[in-house]
């Protein structure tokens, strides 16, 4: 967008010199690390509990070892392999929606060409900062937990989690915690959302879900119809168009797209000019300063971003030109807006590797999808990219005090605690910029917590609601997998600090220079027993 290239260099000189004074300390990997151990020491107590080893997970637990040196953790990961979602998805063409510079970490610098990155690359850089700060060494692969019981007279959660011994057979483990951080995502990964379709069992092809995506899957010189606009169907479509014989994505309402840059020059330049660290946390500012300034003007010029999105497509598409299919019928921001490095999507389109086709279905058929205009699509291959199936606290049934945790009825404090629920945060990112931009606040927060916890001997602490703070949905988005999964999120409140916003400067100022006793948090004094 010819918008953002204006406002690229926006902050950039004059924060050089703030990061360049505000350099933070790389914890040492210990020496003499012990071959990987993959069962949790249940014998001890420990100070903190991660649930899940992904983009969160990992820089969550770097936090704790700058944060809170001497804290006892370990972090559980219910698959194999460190990287979350950039492990699961093997699809082609994955890569981030976000800028690479705020969707990785403020403290390991991005050393890569590309600033929309791949997957397999993403993948690499969360296993590194792993590796490096020796948090691998800490993950306990294979174990998905299943339940967490908090006992106030303990003063520590029970976490239960199932995992599979070397013959194969299930068995269940308990560990205690004083503290629980859950950083395993807000999606399911055993299901994605998939409707279905009439006649499905008629058609004759392959029907692929983009999250199970098959590592054998030869999709060269087929017809392949992708169901859906989202991120991943416009990552898709252009992946597969450079070894298919035809793509098709079909959408039933059309998403927003924007042109970003897939390699950023000036970044590179910033690079080749200071130190890694400086040069990362200039450009992470400047990314940070520009998209939410772009964001400002899609939500109060709506018109305006609109146009400039649709002048952009069109340059890129060229003639002949269906603005239908590029037009959603909601504003911008609404759902979230695409991103397409280079605009190689529309060059799909435009060299007539890719088409898009705006309609419904009305049934599968042997060798394709019949439309409800009575247009029919031929297809080989057949990609489901209808979207995620949201969970709640990675489904992990919680009790408090032998009382049924119920996520819905709770009340969200500061967008990482939940009412009534003692010593435990989640990480949950923004749904307008890059998740690792408010994953780190929370993470940063939590270290500063026990922190103060410890100084005046704590051994609880639980967010206590007002019952004049009246419920507002959690999130205002009205994509799919946040409209079918209401009725099961915890709700935001009317008032601060209840309230969730999309606002990295404003939750900064809140979350990170707040005061830990807002008279909100309840302490409890740590029992006898609990420090025994």
């Amino acid at each position: 967008m010819k918008l953002r290239k204006t406002l690229l260099p926006l902050g950039a000189l004059a924060l050089a010199g703030l990061v360049l004074a505000s350099g933070r300390k790389t914890p040492r990997k210990p020496q003499g690390a012990q071959p990987h151990r993959n069962t949790p020491d249940t014998s001890q107590q420990l100070d903190v509990l991660i649930v899940g080893a992904g983009l969160s997970g990992i820089g969550a637990a770097r936090h704790l070892l700058e944060g809170c040196p001497g804290k006892r953790f370990e972090l559980l990961e219910a698959r194999q392999a460190i990287g979350g979602t950039w492990d699961l998805f093997r699809y082609p063409g994955v890569r981030s929606d976000s800028d690479v510079y705020t969707l990785g970490y403020s403290f390991k610098p991005w050393t890569g060409q590309k600033s929309i990155a791949d997957g397999a690359d993403i993948r690499q850089y969360i296993q590194d900062a792993a590796d490096e700060a020796g948090i691998t060494e800490r993950i306990r692969f294979g174990h998905k937990v299943r339940k967490a019981e908090w006992s106030s007279g303990e003063q520590c959660w029970t976490v239960t989690a199932e995992r599979r011994t070397e013959d194969g057979r299930p068995e269940t483990i308990t560990l205690k915690t004083k503290f629980l951080f859950l950083c395993s995502g807000y999606y399911s990964y055993e299901e994605g959302y998939r409707p279905d379709f009439p006649n499905e069992q008629t058609f004759r092809g392959q029907i692929v879900h983009p999250q199970f995506w098959p590592e054998d899957l030869d999709y060269a010189r087929k017809r392949v119809v992708v169901i859906g606009s989202g991120a991943t169907a416009v990552t898709l479509v252009p992946a597969l168009a450079e070894k298919a014989a035809q793509v098709t994505m079909l959408q039933r309402s059309p998403s927003y797209i924007a042109v970003q840059p897939l390699v950023d020059q000036t970044a590179l330049k910033l690079r080749q000019r200071l130190p890694a660290r400086a040069a990362h946390g200039v450009i992470r500012w400047r990314n940070i300063l520009t998209n939410m300034l772009l964001y400002s003007i899609a939500r109060q010029a709506p018109r305006l971003f609109k146009n400039q999105l649709l002048k952009d497509a069109a340059q890129h598409v060229g003639e002949p030109f269906d603005a239908r299919h590029f037009t959603p019928t909601y504003k911008p921001w609404d759902q979230r807006v695409c991103a397409v490095p280079d605009g190689d999507l529309f060059r799909a389109v435009r060299e007539g590797w890719a088409s898009v086709v705006t309609d419904t279905i009305e049934a599968f058929t042997p060798h394709g999808i019949r439309l409800a205009s009575g247009q029919e699509l031929p297809a080989d291959i057949i990609v489901t990219a209808t979207g995620l199936k949201m969970n709640v606290l990675g489904d992990i049934a919680f009790t408090v005090d032998g009382q049924p945790v119920d996520p819905a009825r709770s009340l969200v404090y500061k967008g990482m605690m939940l009412s009534g629920v003692p010593n435990c945060a989640y990480a949950f990112g923004y749904v307008n910029a890059a998740w690792t931009l408010k994953a780190e606040l929370t993470q940063a927060y939590v270290c500063r917590l026990m922190g103060y916890m410890d100084r005046h001997g704590y051994g609880a602490v639980v967010p206590q609601a007002d019952p004049s703070v009246t419920e507002q949905p959690l999130l205002s988005f009205n994509s799919g997998y946040v409209t079918r999964s209401t009725a099961l999120l915890p709700k935001q409140g009317s008032r601060k600090p209840w309230q969730v916003h999309q606002n990295y400067l404003q939750d900064k100022v809140a979350i990170q220079f707040s005061p830990i006793d807002d008279g909100v948090l309840n302490f409890a004094p740590a029992r006898a027993a609990a420090q025994a």
